[in-house]
């Protein structure tokens, strides 16, 4: 199973998925410079956390239009699953491979601390190593993750089970104080319509060691990665 990160100037988690790609896969993802006109072959493409192009114009704005962004598309629409996580998720939504958009948390500040997640589905290769309903503890890190879109597009994604992940409380409870960034309904990660294209804006990767504190992040890495061999 051959994994790939996509780097853009700017990208800084990228050690950090590639770390726990390797713990799930026993082999190192290639990493691939975003000028790259193209992938060699792939079963699976990241896009990880960072401030591609110092989020300039607007967070990943210009990286959405990057050469390399060209065949991520092409990839995915032949259906290669594509992850984005945090400025990944915002790539992907300035690139239209995924609704909505990505605006400043309610608070205006940048957040770094450890959130609850609800797992809304675990019928998909990205949430197979979960159960449905249950409550996971992964770090965010970001300045803007308020998921917003339409409201006519919020009620598609809920009714064709296109929310992934939710912000929530301990016990999995929806609570207005545990949506620290104001994202619409609480949603923390979609899918697009095939549900092979998944941002999410906290970062599992970050709770796939003891050491940091949680390894609630395995599963989604080791379901995925189940799921694709």
């Amino acid at each position: 199973m051959q994994a790939a990160i996509i780097i853009f100037p700017g990208s800084n988690r990228e050690l950090d998925l590639a770390m726990a790609l390797k713990r799930a896969t026993g082999r190192e993802p290639l990493h691939i410079w975003h000028r790259d006109g193209t992938l060699p072959a792939t079963d699976l493409i990241l896009i990880p956390g960072g401030f591609a192009y110092g989020d300039y114009l607007r967070c990943g704005a210009m990286a959405a239009h990057s050469p390399i962004m060209r065949e991520v598309k092409a990839r995915a629409e032949r259906g290669t699953p594509v992850l984005g996580i945090c400025n990944g998720f915002q790539v992907l939504t300035e690139a239209g491979m995924l609704p909505g958009a990505l605006l400043p948390n309610r608070s205006l500040a940048f957040t770094c601390r450890d959130v609850h997640l609800r797992v809304e589905t675990n019928q998909t290769i990205f949430t197979c190593g979960y159960a449905a309903g249950q409550v996971i503890r992964v770090p965010v890190a970001h300045h803007d993750g308020n998921y917003t879109a339409h409201p006519e597009t919020l009620d598609r994604l809920e009714q064709r089970g296109l929310v992934a992940f939710r912000y929530c409380g301990a016990a999995g409870e929806l609570d207005d104080a545990e949506n620290f960034n104001g994202s619409g309904r609480a949603i923390a990660g979609v899918f697009n319509d095939s549900r092979t294209v998944l941002g999410l804006m906290p970062h599992p990767e970050n709770a796939t060691d003891p050491l940091l504190g949680s390894t609630d992040g395995c599963a989604l890495f080791d379901g995925l990665i189940g799921a694709l061999q």
